[in-house]
């Protein structure tokens, strides 16, 4: 069993080479991945949403009681500054519609799985970024759909009813399954959960590989522009995310949760949407392929920054 927890610690430590080399063979060898079907995408959300719901106790719902504030400028920044920064990308960059909605959708959706990983290497308050990631998330069944409406719904065909259903089955309630599930079951959780990095990265990776391996073709066909808006949707995300952490007077641990889930999403949600939903326009699913595989690279990089910014912080002080 030790050597199983050694490897949970050595995969979550390299997350993003191993995000990587899977983009690498999906895209190269398309048939590593390709033979695994794209409807497997929606359970291994689930099984990723499960295991974050293991990881939730009432306590950690303490900070949004007592610190609503911060809870309500990071979900604000949270459901504005992405969309936002999505849809003008797309409008400045000259998008086609299916590409477009690509790049909404990842906008739209909650802060991702693996922001709270990230802000506890960049020495962020893990609270808040847990308390960010789980109201963002309870928000996104009505949220993701009515702005991906609102955003895209002019050029797409937008279900909205059918998007909060998803949402609320692949999302909201493995959570609450994951949720009851430590708090009746929570000897059986304690063993589980040290192997949760290792089965949340498995999972988010297997993802990955079949979203490329499936649009390969697509993928390289897209020209660069696609790549950029991902890497400018992100780098937005982060800078601007951080920037309403200072402006509203929050130390740097919480301007760095702040930054991480704004600039972090939940691109697994976006491409299970765009797989299910968006299914006549195959292309939808390349930019949230592209941002899971980029936000874990830049994530890693971001936490580096943060960490040094906190480190100088405490010194001074």
């Amino acid at each position: 069993m030790n050597s199983l927890y050694k490897l949970t610690a050595w995969v979550a430590g390299h997350i993003t080479v191993l995000v990587i080399v899977v983009s690498a063979f999906a895209l190269l060898i398309p048939a590593s991945f390709s033979w695994i079907g794209t409807s497997v995408i929606t359970p291994l959300l689930g099984i990723v949403m499960f295991g974050m719901g293991l990881t939730l106790k009432p306590q950690d719902f303490k900070p949004v009681i007592m610190h609503p504030k911060e809870i309500l400028v990071g979900e604000i920044a949270q459901f504005v500054v992405m969309p936002s920064i999505a849809w003008i990308l797309c409008k400045v960059m000259n998008l086609p519609a299916e590409l477009a909605l690509g790049v909404i959708l990842v906008g739209c959706c909650p802060g991702g799985t693996a922001s709270n990983v990230i802000c506890y290497l960049a020495k962020g308050d893990i609270a808040l970024s847990v308390a960010m990631t789980a109201v963002s998330t309870l928000l996104a069944p009505v949220l993701t759909p009515a702005l991906v409406l609102l955003l895209a719904g002019e050029e797409v065909n937008v279900n909205v009813m059918g998007m909060f259903m998803s949402i609320v089955q692949v999302v909201i309630l493995p959570i609450l399954l994951g949720f009851a599930f430590n708090h009746y079951a929570r000897k059986i959780t304690e063993q589980i959960t040290p192997l949760l990095p290792l089965i949340s990265t498995l999972a988010i990776a297997t993802i990955i590989g079949i979203v490329i391996s499936h649009n390969a073709e697509n993928i390289l066909n897209c020209s660069l522009t696609v790549a950029l808006v991902v890497i400018l949707h992100n780098t937005f995300g982060l800078s601007l995310g951080y920037g309403v952490g200072f402006l509203t007077g929050m130390n740097v641990p919480k301007r760095a949760a702040i930054a991480i889930e704004v600039g972090m999403q939940n691109s697994g949600l976006a491409t299970s949407l765009a797989a299910t939903h968006f299914a006549i326009y195959p292309m939808a699913a390349v930019p949230g392929a592209i941002f899971s595989a980029w936000h874990n690279f830049s994530g890693s990089i971001a936490a580096q920054v943060f960490r040094r910014l906190s480190t100088q912080k405490q010194m001074q002080e």
